[in-house]
């Protein structure tokens, strides 16, 4: 990360770069969404497990051909901290309202981690407001279908990851608490990625840090020979949380790939 990308991480709710902060009533909550604006198709971004728009900001910024926004799911980041800890299928519906009531439609939808579980449920139960999905580094992996395994597998991650990610992922997980992420970890390694897949009509690109331990090269290849249009592609020396280390190449990816498919469309 440059000393640019690390001060865009911190700067919500000041205006930065372009990206100012707004909140959103949804479904009786608060939703916190960082936004550019521009002409052209949506970005929607959607930010994996403890964490929030925070570590997104890197790629955020070097996307272009249309409006960025970045949301901070329930509970997490600066949205409203509900009592109950949310599955899967409630953050969709969730981004699904907020898609509605901002009258997005047909958005590029980039997700790491378990945001590619909430981005895979938004384009099989809302196919109209999905155009691609890019998914960096999703979970979760059936080979490790249980949150002791998820856990195992982030703990060798963090040999590969950049140490300046710390102050981003302290306020991450100040703002998300300890017990909603290990609940929220616990619902996540319910839901069958690897079942959904087959009901994408969306293309997909599926990309790995080429050092993650959490979506192996095994695991991409298999949830792309699960989904109707996909491709594989590698972030070269990174590791799984990629669209922050190398969101310059994580972005380049994502706007060649969605270029294919959506471009006129």
């Amino acid at each position: 990360m440059s000393p640019g990308q690390r001060q865009l991480t911190r700067a919500a709710p000041r205006t930065a770069q372009g990206f100012v902060s707004h909140w959103t009533a949804v479904a009786g909550l608060r939703l916190h969404v960082r936004s550019r604006a521009a002409a052209g198709r949506p970005w929607v971004l959607l930010h994996g497990l403890a964490v929030s728009h925070r570590y997104l900001m890197p790629t955020a910024a070097a996307l272009a051909g249309g409006p960025v926004h970045v949301p901070d799911l329930p509970g997490f980041g600066l949205s409203s901290k509900p009592r109950q800890v949310f599955d899967v299928e409630q953050h969709t519906a969730v981004v699904a309202a907020w898609m509605d009531t901002e009258g997005i439609t047909g958005a590029r939808v980039l997700a790491n981690s378990f945001g590619c579980q909430v981005a895979v449920e938004l384009a099989v139960r809302r196919p109209d407001l999905v155009s691609a999905l890019v998914l960096v580094g999703p979970t979760v992996d059936p080979a490790a279908p249980t949150a002791t395994g998820q856990a195992r597998r982030w703990l060798a991650d963090l040999a590969w990851e950049d140490e300046r990610q710390a102050r981003i992922i302290a306020a991450d997980v100040r703002d998300a608490r300890p017990r909603r992420i290990l609940a929220t970890l616990r619902l996540s390694v319910r839901h069958r990625i690897d079942h959904r897949l087959p009901l994408v009509q969306a293309p997909v690109l599926f990309l790995r840090g080429e050092h993650d331990p959490i979506a192996p090269t095994r695991w991409l290849r298999q949830a792309a020979r699960l989904t109707p249009l996909a491709a594989t592609d590698v972030v070269p020396a990174a590791g799984h949380n990629a669209i922050t280390t190398a969101g310059t190449v994580v972005a380049r990816q994502a706007m060649a790939f969605v270029a294919q498919y959506t471009v006129g469309k």
